[in-house]
């Protein structure tokens, strides 16, 4: 049995022995949700959560720029600084450019630790940026984690543009296929739901290490297929 193989089984055996605990990520219980980084990509996943019925609150280095959108929203949507929203937050979204996160790591630290925080960043290319290399070379999921200790972190929304994402939420049918990956398996039951709640299907690829299979460069990085086509592309079993 391949390691790749190993580790979704073991997820998915923890995901099980969870199923009856009680969850902050139910489908009937709401959360509070920080995103750090409010752009295209966030603010899109975030409006999501927030038709959802999820308190969601914005940030981004303007949040006076947020103030529209989060008043069309409605009063489950706020505006705050990046430590608001991680303080808000019994979850928080990280979809900021990757070299800001030692920074934000750094900074964010006592308001993150703990909690479950959703990795939707990427770093750029290698073309000569140090912690692009690093990533590449020891895994982008294992490099977000050392630079957000503390935290239960998640590979999650990651390999999936927003533009997918908002026309899978209003698609019938197949929804659209997410790839999660996570060492912490009740981490893992959340984000996946979060990944319903966003009108997507998760893909759960196994432990953090399993991530280097959507990244960049990897057969699931932009796939932007079906749930079933991305198990298929990523040699996993159905319904995983």
């Amino acid at each position: 049995m391949s390691t790749t193989r190993r580790s979704v089984l073991l997820a998915l055996g923890a995901l099980s022995a969870f199923a009856l605990m009680p969850s902050i990520g139910s489908a009937a219980e709401k959360m509070r949700i920080g995103i750090i980084g409010a752009g295209s990509h966030g603010g899109t996943i975030g409006r999501l959560w927030v038709q959802a019925g999820h308190e969601v609150m914005f940030s981004t280095r303007n949040p006076s720029e947020l103030q529209a959108m989060a008043t069309e929203l409605g009063p489950r949507a706020s505006v705050g600084t990046s430590k608001q929203a991680a303080e808000f937050g019994t979850v928080v979204l990280f979809a900021t450019p990757y070299n800001a996160l030692p920074e934000l790591g750094r900074d964010l630290a006592p308001a993150l630790r703990g909690k479950i925080v959703l990795d939707a960043t990427n770093p750029p290319p290698d073309e000569g940026n140090p912690l692009s290399r690093e990533a590449y070379a020891n895994g982008v999921g294992e490099t977000s984690a050392k630079y957000l200790p503390g935290t239960r972190l998640v590979r999650a929304f990651s390999a999936t543009d927003a533009t997918s994402i908002s026309a899978s939420s209003r698609r019938e049918g197949e929804k659209l296929g997410v790839p999660i990956a996570s060492n912490d398996a009740q981490a893992l039951k959340v984000a996946a739901q979060l990944v319903r709640d966003a009108g997507s299907e998760p893909v759960i690829t196994g432990d953090l290490p399993t991530a280097r299979t959507f990244q960049r460069g990897g057969a699931g990085f932009r796939a932007n297929t079906d749930a079933a086509a991305l198990r298929k592309l990523l040699s996993l079993p159905p319904g995983a």
